[in-house]
């Protein structure tokens, strides 16, 4: 996720050409870019109104998405408002399941390669 106003030289290219074969692909590419930059600037509450501009777009492509959104919409206007995350309890987790699979063995060296000493 980037700022849409800081895109790469070629990035910006593909979407102005993107944006020039295909009419629809403007309101698309407005829509996609203002959902970043309320990402970016954690304004969860201007969720809302990006809701009344999809609407208003008929834009069926990003139905499943914003479906998936509205579901859970609490959450989903919190998540870039609090300044909480769940980042470390996240990398805790990773760990925990890092040993889990050295220990049931899903992590050995190849085959090829000599047994421990102990086992042989």
């Amino acid at each position: 996720m980037s700022q849409p106003t800081e895109l790469p030289r070629a990035h910006r290219a593909h979407l102005d050409e993107l944006v020039a074969a295909c009419p629809e692909m403007t309101d698309l590419a407005e829509l996609v870019g203002e959902f970043a930059t309320i990402l970016a600037e954690r304004r969860g509450t201007d969720l809302d109104g990006w809701f009344v501009q999809f609407c208003e777009a008929g834009l069926t492509e990003l139905d499943p998405f914003v479906g998936g959104i509205d579901q859970d919409h609490d959450a989903a206007v919190a998540g870039p408002t609090v300044p909480y995350n769940n980042g470390p309890i996240e990398g805790v987790n990773t760990k925990t399941k890092l040993i889990t699979r050295q220990m049931h063995g899903r992590a050995q060296f190849s085959a090829t390669s000599a047994p421990h000493p102990a086992l042989a």
